[in-house]
């Protein structure tokens, strides 16, 4: 049974009774300290560590009092002037102190929860308008550190409302950017949290190019034609290595054909017709080489009674599909790298 999160308390004593013993043994591993809590830590069961974890990042603001009431119950000699702050990221540091980092990330995701409760999982719930706007009067090294940290298809859609002048700058700074600071992230981290959520947050390393390959995955075709060329004007050779590590539906030509018929049986199945009706006849061909004659025929009699279609309706679904397969290939199932022999020239 979870325990009620804590604000503050009054009444020392009569509070402390009211707690649980979940989180009473978290205000005194805080109490104790991190060195000698670690040791405690060590000697417990798994489950014990969760829900101890569960508490102390629930615990908010412990009023002074209330520390002393907890630890008057272990030792007559305890005597604390300060109140304690149990978060996210202190419950973590306590964990990898005394457990794996494995173990620790584990039991850290099930406290966050599923869905995601860190302060860049919050940011990727912003309105892109919101947050372009708010990226305008910012310095572009800063808005190249938000961005890096979101999710690309968010990243792509703030980047195309951006000037492109300052949407090109944010980019090369995503490119070229050094490991960012403890302390300049806390103050990224600080003031975002202020104007949009009220969670800690965490950060993850993501290799820049990759990055911004994905980033060009998610834009429309006439915002990636033109943030691209205005980025080879800037530095043409890490324009070039984001183009190599970008996946585009007409790289499905790339793949083998054992690859492709793992593809087509995971893809939405109702957005291929618009897909292939705007892509090539050699990536039109793949794909029916991997179904039977008969599904065959009723996909080309799809594409033919599509009639016209708008460029940005095919981007659409030519990225949904390209979305599948990246999942597919983070997972596993497939990898992109492969090559099935489609470099000869067709005539």
């Amino acid at each position: 049974m979870s325990e009620p999160g804590l604000t503050t308390f009054d009444g020392g004593f009569s509070a402390a009774h009211a707690l649980g013993g979940k989180q009473k043994a978290a205000i005194l591993m805080l109490a104790i300290g991190r060195e000698q809590a670690a040791k405690v830590l060590k000697l417990l069961h798994e489950d014990e560590l969760r829900d101890i974890s569960v508490a102390m990042s629930s615990l908010g603001v412990v009023r002074a009092e209330v520390v002393e009431a907890v630890c008057h119950e272990f030792t007559k000699n305890f005597e604390s002037p300060e109140g304690l702050v149990g978060t996210y990221e202190t419950t973590e540091d306590f964990l990898r102190r005394a457990l794996p980092a494995e173990q620790v990330d584990k039991i850290m995701d099930e406290i966050r929860g599923p869905a995601g409760r860190t302060m860049w999982d919050k940011l990727g719930n912003v309105q892109e308008t919101v947050l372009a706007n708010y990226l305008r009067s910012e310095y572009p090294q800063t808005a190249a550190v938000i961005l890096s940290r979101l999710q690309p298809a968010h990243a792509a859609r703030i980047l195309s409302l951006l000037p492109e002048d300052y949407a090109t700058d944010v980019m090369m700074r995503i490119l070229h950017m050094e490991t960012v600071q403890r302390d300049v992230l806390d103050s990224v981290e600080s003031t975002l949290r202020s104007e949009f959520i009220s969670s800690l947050g965490r950060s993850a390393k993501r290799d820049s190019y990759e990055l911004l390959a994905e980033v060009f995955n998610n834009f429309d075709r006439k915002t990636e034609t033109r943030l691209m060329e205005a980025m080879d004007k800037r530095n043409h050779e890490d324009t070039e290595k984001v183009k190599a590590l970008m996946f585009t539906f007409e790289d499905i030509k790339r793949l083998p054909h054992e690859a492709l018929m793992r593809i087509v049986s995971e893809i939405d199945r109702e957005k291929l017709p618009l897909a292939l009706k705007g892509a090539s006849e050699t990536v039109r061909n793949m794909f029916l080489q991997c179904m039977s004659k008969r599904a065959g025929s009723i996909l080309m009699e799809e594409i033919s009674a599509l009639g016209p279609v708008r460029v940005k309706d095919v981007d659409t679904a030519q990225s949904e599909i390209v979305a599948t397969i990246k999942n597919m290939a983070n997972a596993g199932e497939i990898d992109l790298a492969e090559n099935g022999g489609n470099d000869e020239i067709i005539p």
